[in-house]
């Protein structure tokens, strides 16, 4: 869904960093105001940073630098296979990489899969470099990924002969058929649908995807989320009511678990809420780090 936003794309660099041996492809907004207090944006499965631009623009009257990464295997970044692109292992690639940008006192927003990401981070990997956590339809605890979102039969997806026995048109007619679901205006959805598709859209896409797939381990996250009660940062929850893949009850365990953290909740948002809500998004996000 189009944001209102007067966007500052003249002020966004696309740029590429270096962590473990892999290429890290990153929008960056806003990267005069320093690396202090800088804003980390991580996106869902099947996105990437570009899921964030609806949003990155409302961020910019903050004096803070706002980075939005593609994470491994997504978007401009490289696609290893095999790789570990669990959240351990994206965790893992991203804390060399923002040691090496040198960003302190980072807030740290993640949406779906990029959620636990962000939970490790926070948690483990990060835990004195980060000042505060946002977590948007994040997966958590044991629910890392849907019964038929992204994909349907999620579960026999993470076999792994799965994506020998899958055709690859049969793979991105699934994909454009499923993924709508997820959004509560799959009319507009149409528009930007190909964003999400056509990365996956060859041989080295399909096999990536379905490593995704196999590395979405829920006991991998588990012990994370239930160790955020004692993060002892700011926390702020974001969740669209209508969220089908990771139902709001999800959100009402952390915000209940987490002490002196605050729920937002968006009425007319899916899974997809930074499509169907980037304004809403935007407004709770500004509320919050105006009040760090």
């Amino acid at each position: 869904m189009a944001s209102n936003t007067s966007d500052v794309l003249a002020a966004r660099e696309r740029r590429t960093g270096r962590s473990v041996h892999y290429n890290i492809s990153y929008l960056v907004q806003g990267a005069e105001y320093g690396t202090d207090g800088a804003i980390v944006l991580l996106h869902d499965i099947p996105a990437g940073a570009f899921s964030w631009e609806g949003i990155m623009g409302q961020l910019g009257g903050f004096n803070r630098a706002v980075y939005a990464f593609d994470m491994l295997g997504f978007g401009q970044s490289e696609y290893p296979w095999p790789a570990d692109t669990s959240v351990w292992g994206q965790a893992d690639v991203l804390s060399y990489l923002i040691k090496d940008l040198q960003l302190t006192n980072i807030v740290l927003v993640g949406h779906g899969l990029g959620g636990g990401v962000a939970q490790v981070l926070a948690t483990r990997l990060l835990r004195p470099q980060t000042a505060a956590l946002v977590l948007v339809n994040s997966i958590c605890y044991l629910h890392t990924f849907a019964a038929n979102w992204p994909l349907t039969d999620m579960e026999r997806r993470r076999d792994f002969d799965a994506p020998h026995n899958t055709e690859l048109a049969a793979l991105i007619d699934d994909l454009r058929q499923t993924l709508p679901s997820a959004t509560t205006n799959p009319k507009d959805f149409a528009n930007v649908l190909n964003s999400y598709v056509e990365p996956w859209n060859n041989e080295l896409g399909k096999e990536i995807l379905f490593q995704h797939i196999r590395n979405l381990v829920p006991y991998y996250l588990n012990s994370v989320s239930s160790d955020l009660r004692t993060l002892n940062r700011p926390t702020l929850i974001i969740w669209g009511e209508k969220d089908e893949q990771i139902p709001l009850t999800y959100a009402e365990r952390l915000h209940r678990e987490i002490p002196q953290s605050e729920l937002v909740t968006l009425p007319d948002a899916g899974h997809l809420s930074l499509f169907d809500a980037p304004d809403a998004i935007a407004g709770a996000l500004k509320n919050f780090i105006t009040n760090l």
